[in-house]
């Protein structure tokens, strides 16, 4: 349908039936609501009802019954499948470090000074556009970008902004790294003129490491903490000296893959996610493993240094530290559909509080009547409990261990 005949279809329903009208012209809204994120031309999209407000002249509230779309840049099931495509990738192809830099080299491009977006950088899926991917600093990434392409063709209805971090977080995850606490539903810029002017990434080997670090990732609105955390993703991948110019053409742990073989690692497992890099880093043992300007400067700068000792002996902080870092970094710059965006893990989505269901809150196993459960209900939200905000204990439990403290005290009484 296009704007046009839309338009007339939703001023000729104001001429029947009011209940028409509100659906042909919901239509309408959520037709614009396509055109207005538009990454993909098979983009799919979610609309969830919400109630509308509406103050009334003595002051009251009300809600209409009228739907608002609620758009959402990706189909949150076509995200799950599209997971479970990559971690399939990922058993066959050994591609976790590319894959995560392909992310991080798409948000990292974010500057906290610039509020217009996409002007700001990060997120945003400009990555796919061949003027970025010729960036120095990007060079080797077309391949992670080939490798996704055949996902992204799948599920039309998945951004590439949301699919390069998906794919990133999955990689940690799958090399035995943390959960990481990501949400979901970033824009897609929609042309190469969007993409970030080169020289936003970090350098390996600047002439002051610490100095740049910082100047690179505080514009981005990285703490000390969060530089040493996402530093200690160096633990996967290698660096192949014809891309980036560091690095040995191979070594003992490199030389036979898996996948292609050659370049030169910062650990000797390098497509397992833990602590090894800020070990070895420390210990400096082993002539075939990479410490970079930028890696050794971590044990250097005393701010830095607090954290990479850390990291080194404790892999449950670094793991924690890492991840809510990671999360940070993925989502620099982007704009979300819907503004908060989604998760992928199980539960009700978010804006959508839990049903309040009286049974749950009861210590019966069989199920109350109508009338009581109305009556529990009237109950618990005179004390403060709702569907939006149910209650943190349990409201019975309270009651019985309320009633037996007095009769305890009753019977000392009475005694």
């Amino acid at each position: 349908m296009t704007s046009l005949s839309a338009a007339t279809a939703a001023a000729a329903a104001t001429r029947l039936l009011p209940s028409v009208a509100a659906a042909t012209k919901l239509a309408y809204s959520s037709s614009l609501c396509l055109k207005s994120l538009g990454s993909s031309p098979q983009l799919s999209y979610q609309f969830l009802p919400q109630r509308a407000s509406r103050r009334f002249s003595n002051g009251r509230i009300g809600y209409s019954t009228v739907a608002s779309p609620k758009c959402f840049a990706s189909d949150p099931e076509q995200l799950k499948s599209a997971r479970e495509d990559i971690k399939e990738l990922l058993k066959t192809k050994f591609c976790h470090p590319i894959l995560v830099r392909l992310a991080w080299h798409d948000s990292g491009t974010y500057n906290k000074n610039i509020e217009e977006w996409p002007k700001r950088g990060g997120a945003n899926g400009s990555l796919r556009f061949d003027i970025e991917l010729k960036h120095g600093a990007n060079a080797g990434l077309v391949n992670a970008l080939k490798l996704l392409q055949p996902i992204k063709e799948k599920y039309s209805g998945v951004t590439y902004a949301d699919l390069f971090q998906l794919a990133s977080a999955t990689a940690i995850e799958d090399a035995g790294g943390p959960k990481i606490p990501m949400k979901y539903g970033r824009v897609d810029v929609t042309e190469p003129e969007q993409c970030p002017e080169e020289g936003r990434l970090p350098d390996a080997g600047p002439p002051s490491p610490a100095t740049h670090l910082r100047d690179v990732f505080k514009r981005m609105g990285l703490s000390d903490k969060e530089i040493v955390a996402l530093s200690g993703a160096h633990t996967l991948g290698r660096s192949r000296p014809e891309r980036s110019g560091w690095g040995k053409p191979e070594t003992k742990y490199t030389k036979d893959g898996p996948g292609a073989p050659g370049g030169q690692s910062w650990t000797a497992q390098w497509l397992k996610f833990d602590n090894s890099y800020f070990k070895d880093i420390k210990e400096k043992k082993d002539e075939d493993l990479l410490v970079l300007p930028t890696d050794a400067v971590l044990f250097e700068d005393p701010s830095f240094k607090e954290y990479a000792e850390k990291y080194a002996e404790n892999q449950d902080a670094f793991f924690k530290d890492y991840a809510e870092a990671h999360a940070k970094l993925s989502s620099l710059g982007s704009k979300f559909e819907p503004p908060e965006g989604f998760p992928l893990d199980d539960g009700p989505p978010q804006g959508q509080p839990e049903k309040f269901v009286a049974a749950k809150y009861s210590t019966g196993k069989r199920e109350l009547s109508e009338t009581m459960k109305q009556k529990i209900r009237a109950e618990y939200e005179t004390i403060g409990g709702s569907p939006d905000k149910p209650l943190q204990s349990n409201y019975f439990l309270n009651i019985m261990i309320v009633v037996a403290v007095l009769a305890l005290v009753t019977s000392l009484v009475m005694n």
